[in-house]
């Protein structure tokens, strides 16, 4: 969790010559509340906000759907353009008319990855997906679905050959383009795909730590008064730049659930049909 400092009375300009005490990754490291729990690691802080997420978008799409209607009210309304964003954005730019079967799919993988970014926001709590093992589940799901799919609709030899050997190219280049495929399909892609989220969740949580802790020692309301003005001006600018990032980080929460969303649809697109 988030704390405020290292020692609750540091503070610049203190009388016990403490100094500035900066968060570490052990933030991202919570102790588990129950750690006797056969096959698992324990309940812990992700693990509570991860059924508070899933909580939450379910009673959202709940309240989404609740009376529906030929003449959608507000309500219905919202859950409707969310829908639509989805379709009009992700999946018709990316698999066309086919891809609208798989537009719940996509909603929920929006809705859910950003649930699980906006855990981040809570006072004291962070995102979810500031832990690599929460992306890697996505990113492992994705990547199972698109070669499900791929062996469905291309064949299983088909599908294989047509990822290792992309149609179209004179066959001397395989020898160079085969390894590259290999690796890119099977590996980098689902590495990249749980890595990118991971890390912008991970980076963004820290850097509001920083302003954080730093603004809360540079704070000291019993130094002598022109002290106190001082501390006054830089926690302030510490308070300023906390916020201006925390509006920051939410657009980026925005942004990368929709990246994470519109890869999955790329890829899955990829496993309907062989590249020409």
């Amino acid at each position: 969790m988030r704390i405020l400092a290292a020692e609750p009375n540091c503070h610049l300009f203190g009388d016990n010559g403490c100094g500035f005490t900066p968060p570490t990754i052990g933030m991202f490291f919570p102790e588990p509340w129950f750690a006797n729990i056969p096959g698992s690691t324990g309940i812990d802080l992700y693990m509570v906000l991860l059924l508070v997420a899933v909580g939450a978008v379910l009673l959202l799409w709940s309240w989404f759907s609740r009376k529906l209607s030929l003449v959608p009210g507000r309500r219905q309304s919202v859950g409707e353009m969310l829908v639509l964003f989805i379709r009009d954005q992700i999946t018709r730019p990316t698999m066309g008319a086919k891809g609208d079967r798989f537009i719940p799919f996509m909603t929920g993988v929006f809705t859910l990855v950003l649930a699980m970014n906006v855990t981040g926001l809570i006072p004291g709590m962070l995102p979810v997906n500031s832990n690599l093992a929460f992306t890697a589940m996505f990113a492992v799901v994705i990547y199972v679905m698109t070669i499900v799919i791929g062996i469905r609709n291309q064949g299983g030899w088909g599908y294989f050959r047509n990822q290792i050997f992309p149609p179209g190219m004179p066959k001397a280049i395989y020898v160079l383009v085969t390894p590259i495929e290999i690796l890119s399909v099977f590996l980098i892609r689902p590495v990249t795909h749980a890595l990118r989220l991971f890390a912008t969740m991970f980076a963004g949580s820290l850097l509001l730590a920083v302003f954080a802790y730093g603004g809360w020692y540079m704070l000291n309301l019993t130094a002598e008064p022109l002290l106190v003005g001082v501390s006054l001006l830089f926690s302030g600018a510490a308070l300023f730049g906390y916020l201006a990032f925390f509006v920051f980080e939410i657009v980026i929460m925005l942004v990368q659930a929709f990246i994470f969303t519109l890869l999955a649809s790329l890829y899955i697109n990829q496993s309907l049909e062989a590249a020409h």
